[in-house]
């Protein structure tokens, strides 16, 4: 049983004991870890509104005195209403709380007794004709009267930092703390993990003013330099990261691969039933470049819904197998990787079937290596992957067993990269005689920001191009308060059904226990309903008139993939035209007759999601269509957000419009073990500008100095900072 952490002796003599026993509460045990607690928003005294000028709709900053405090059960009896009045000495306003816990309405009641002057922000609601606000945030001063305090020009001027706080924990509080811990402060005493000639040349503060600045500034240009400083040491502190693990890879000595004139790969190229696109032909030859270097690639290849990754991957491993090398495809799930086996086959046709019966004399296999074969079927894949005989070997994590052992592994290519572990692609990379060239897919379009970010040590190519003759598809809301709607959503599915065409239905969620089979669901806080089901949506399908005679597949991830293989193929020839699913099939499944896309509760997935659902339609010659099914109400942010589907099919928009309103979660390669956030001011979205700069002060420093010999306190720093339970980072050095 892990420790409770406990204050540090000095931080109690410091802050006082009962202020440090409190602030462990939120993991802020000595001086450092409260300097790093940032405010999330600062309030200008200067800046009121009056009580008098309020107005319905507007978020607003007040000043004013608690003068009637008093609390009652709802009628639910499962919360506490808390009102509270404040006069700002002319007009009277209303405020209303909402406490689920006693503890909550005893924190408000010691925080908002009668006479306490503070500052409240909130939106202005009108509540039975009564103006009022509903559960402010608010800020108690630390003087004694307010409306004398904002008289005086010097306060009215000075911002009022708010950090994150708890109804136990006030920002107050915390706010006193970091006054005992940063008035005393002496120059340079702060540690600065950037160096000093970089601070010099950007013209940024030190570490040392940045932090007094962040936390008692005079104005507002003082708070705002000091972000800007922390963002900017966030950001060098990854890309460091980023390209020490660059160059550290680069280092290697990798067998180049050149392209070999009359081999495999041109043969390829005289029979794919296609010409490639700009595009296509611009990153095969990136790639081919890197493969014929000594040095490892390290290269992302992202791409639009269809724009054509798998043939250029393909490509790249033919151009390996030409230099008797072998190549192996990692893919997420099993689904996928079905799906790139057969897909590869189909593009290979007898230049993949060797030693077998109409194959080409001087061609290769391709090996599927998953968790469900049978004993002989593994046996053999995995003979065929140590013999050589197999150039394309295909799996699940099932790849990175230690029994699977190649005869000389040239190229890896993660499929959905994102899904596995720093230390599992470095498994898989680990199975070369010299490292492999690697080259990562995804299939979900990355803004440039986020590929500084999660990609500062690859080189990142893009296919934006889409290639010819690949159908339109349209996507349109479909509420789900308007019966007539959805009915004529199941009627969309029926005529396609008519027309030979094939229709998915997206639900959420396995059963009602539980289940999404990996969906990136949103919170919806102030919508109860529950989530629609695949078990509940197939028997609504079979039991809607409109639909009567056509038969219904479900597919989801618990099934054992020979039932999987076994609906896929019922969907694929039509034998169940209709398949209920998860996002199981989000990307990678490829079944040209599909036209019609549904997706129950819609506005629960993000943006990038929904977008890799639908460009699973129009594959084929019919039109796609897309029909988001949401409870959305109007003029909420989950149904805006819904709009901007309708009305673009640029994945790289949306890219930028999701991460725009979701932000970036945790951006750290390492940090796929589960951590949250690990950034406190950087934003991916914000702040590109900062990021490149951090990115090319990063690379020049590990170009001078690899392994950080002559920046102790800055490989300390991003050992921290990416991997604060291992010494990886360390041991390097």
């Amino acid at each position: 049983m892990a420790e409770k952490p406990t204050p540090t002796k000095e931080f109690s003599r410091l802050v006082g004991p009962g202020a440090a026993k409190a602030l462990v509460t939120l993991g802020i045990t000595d001086q450092r870890g409260l300097l790093f607690h940032f405010p999330r928003r600062y309030l200008k005294r200067g800046e009121y509104t009056t009580l008098s000028e309020l107005r319905v709709g507007e978020n607003v900053t007040v000043a004013a005195e608690v003068v009637d405090f008093s609390s009652r059960r709802a009628r639910s009896g499962t919360m506490t209403l808390v009102d509270v009045t404040v006069s700002d000495g002319r007009t009277r306003l209303p405020m209303r709380f909402f406490a689920r816990h006693q503890g909550t309405v005893h924190g408000l009641a010691h925080a908002l007794t009668v006479g306490t002057s503070a500052i409240f922000s909130g939106e202005v609601e009108n509540f039975n004709g009564t103006i009022q606000l509903k559960h402010p945030e608010f800020e108690p001063f630390d003087t004694g009267d307010v409306l004398d305090d904002l008289r005086a020009a010097h306060e009215a001027e000075r911002p009022v930092p708010v950090y994150p706080a708890t109804a136990k924990v006030s920002s107050l509080l915390i706010r006193r703390a970091m006054r005992m811990v940063v008035d005393p402060l002496h120059d340079g005493e702060v540690n600065d993990p950037v160096p000093p000639e970089i601070v010099e040349r950007r013209g940024m503060l030190d570490a040392t003013q940045a932090m007094r600045m962040i936390h008692r500034p005079h104005a507002e240009a003082d708070y705002r330099r000091a972000q800007h400083r922390f963002r900017y040491t966030e950001a060098f502190l990854l890309q460091t990261a980023l390209a020490r693990r660059r160059a550290d890879i680069a280092a290697y000595e990798a067998t180049p691969r050149p392209p070999r004139p009359g081999a495999l790969l041109d043969a390829l190229d005289t029979q794919l039933p296609f010409a490639l696109t700009g595009g296509q032909l611009e990153v095969a030859a990136e790639i081919s470049a890197d493969l014929a270097a000594p040095s490892p690639m390290q290269r992302l290849l992202q791409g639009e819904v269809g724009s054509g990754k798998t043939v250029v991957a393909l490509r790249a491993m033919m151009q390996v197998i030409d230099a008797g090398g072998q190549a192996a495809l990692l893919a997420p799930t099993e689904v996928l990787a079905q799906q790139h086996a057969r897909s590869i086959r189909n593009l290979l046709g007898p230049l993949g079937e060797a030693g077998m019966l109409g194959g080409a004399a001087d061609g290769t296999r391709v090996a599927l290596l998953t968790g469900s074969l049978s004993a002989a079927q593994r046996r053999q894949a995995l003979a065929d992957a140590a013999s050589g005989a197999a150039g394309i070997v295909i799996g699940t994590h099932s790849l990175l067993n230690e029994k699977v052992q190649f005869a000389d592994l040239a190229l890896t290519v993660i499929d959905e990269q994102h899904r596995f572990g720093v230390e599992q692609r470095d498994a898989l990379r680990a199975k070369g005689r010299t490292v492999p060239h690697q080259l990562y897919m995804t299939a979900t379009p990355i803004p440039r920001s986020v590929a500084m970010t999660f990609f500062g040590d690859v080189e990142v190519s893009t296919l934006r191009e889409v290639p010819a003759g690949r159908s339109p598809i349209t996507t349109h809301l479909v509420p789900v308060d308007k019966p007539k709607w959805v009915a004529r959503t199941w009627q969309l599915v029926a005529e396609a059904v008519e027309r030979g065409e094939r229709a998915y239905v997206v639900a959420p969620r396995i059963t009602a226990n539980g289940g999404d089979d990996g969906a990136d669901l949103l919170d919806a806080p102030d919508d109860k309903r529950p989530l629609a089901t695949v078990e509940e949506v197939a028997e609504l399908l079979e039991a809607e008139p409109v639909l009567s005679g056509i038969a219904v597949g479900v597919m989801h991830g618990r099934l054992p993939s020979d039932e999987k293989d076994a609906v896929m193929a019922a969907f694929s020839t039509g034998r169940t035209p209709v398949l209920v699913t998860t996002t199981v099939i989000e990307v990678g499944v490829d079944v040209p007759e599909a036209s019609v896309m549904v997706v129950m509760d819609a506005d629960r997935f993000g943006l990038s999601q929904l977008h890799q659902l639908r460009g699973r339609v129009g594959r084929g010659s019919a039109p796609g269509t897309c029909l988001l099914v949401t409870g959305a109400a109007e003029d909420t942010p989950a149904l805006q957000r819904l709009k901007v589907l309708t009305e673009t099919t640029d994945g790289f928009v949306l890219a930028e419009k999701d991460l725009e309103q979701r932000r970036e979660g945790d951006v750290l390669g390492a940090a796929q073990s589960g951590r949250g956030n690990s950034l406190k001011l950087l934003r991916v979205f914000t702040d590109r500008g900062v990021i490149e700069e951090a990115r090319e002060d990063a690379r020049r420093l590990i170009a001078e100095d690899p392994n950080l010999v002559h920046h102790p306190d800055l490989l300390v720093a991003i050992t921290q900072l990416v991997d604060p339970d291992h010494e990886e980072f360390l041991d390097r050095a």
